[in-house]
């Protein structure tokens, strides 16, 4: 008896659909989709609801929250100056935090119903359908709740009057990098470092996945060895 290979309805809710692909799994994921409309994932509403974002609402919603956490760390005794230049460290370690999970957690290699389930969720269906703008940028939701373990990341390492202007930053760079991230897809840069940094992102996207993992900048592709064959050998992407 021949057993028929999955294949996913793309008409249908994809969610629970995906993780049937097992082994094809990465192989599909990675043929991306160019289409303006997303599909849906799920077949309950309010679920559906929360996997869709405005990319304003990012910094809507967390600018305010940047500010409040710079200013408690000013009004704990710190000099503008000071916090400034911890905002700026703070800012640098998220270019950090983000090529690593865009490398290492977002393009880990899944094979099982339920890691590619997950994997899809977090990742894979930004892949699949690269110009889906609702689902380009991190939903509010999931941001706050990974707030408390960076937070407390911070606060194990740093001050209590340093730890809200180090957080602070970190922040700011995360709504830097969703909002980049957004331009990236659907801005039409005309100059450098945008023009620049859409031709490097959109060369992950549709050429060398496993190559050019920071969005904002290439810095840490540079550092640990990531860079795309072309931007090695000197040349433009």
């Amino acid at each position: 008896m021949v057993v028929q290979e999955f294949t996913v309805d793309l008409n249908k809710p994809l969610v629970f659909q995906v993780g049937h692909l097992e082994e094809r799994y990465q192989e599909w994921v990675h043929q991306p989709i160019v289409s303006k409309e997303g599909p849906r994932f799920f077949g309950n509403d309010v679920l559906e609801f929360l996997t869709r974002t405005k990319w304003w609402a990012v910094p809507t919603i967390w600018l305010p929250v940047v500010c409040c956490l710079l200013v408690k760390s000013i009004l704990m005794g710190h000099t503008v100056q000071d916090v400034a230049m911890m905002a700026l460290f703070g800012i640098f370690i998220w270019t950090l935090i983000e090529y690593t999970l865009h490398r290492f957690l977002f393009h880990i290699e899944t094979k099982t119903y339920w890691w590619n389930t997950a994997h899809y969720l977090l990742h894979g269906c930004h892949h699949k359908h690269p110009m889906d703008s609702l689902r380009l940028v991190f939903p509010p939701t999931a941001t706050a709740i990974l707030c408390f373990p960076f937070w407390n990341l911070v606060a194990f390492f740093a001050t209590p009057s340093t730890t809200p202007a180090l957080f602070g930053g970190g922040l700011l760079g995360y709504v830097m990098y969703d909002c980049t991230h957004y331009y990236l897809h659907h801005g039409q840069p005309s100059k450098d470092p945008a023009k620049h940094l859409k031709r490097y992102h959109l060369n992950h996207h549709f050429r060398i996945q496993d190559k050019g993992f920071g969005i904002t900048s290439s810095l840490w592709d540079a550092v640990f060895g990531t860079l795309p064959p072309s931007m090695t050998s000197g040349k433009k992407n």
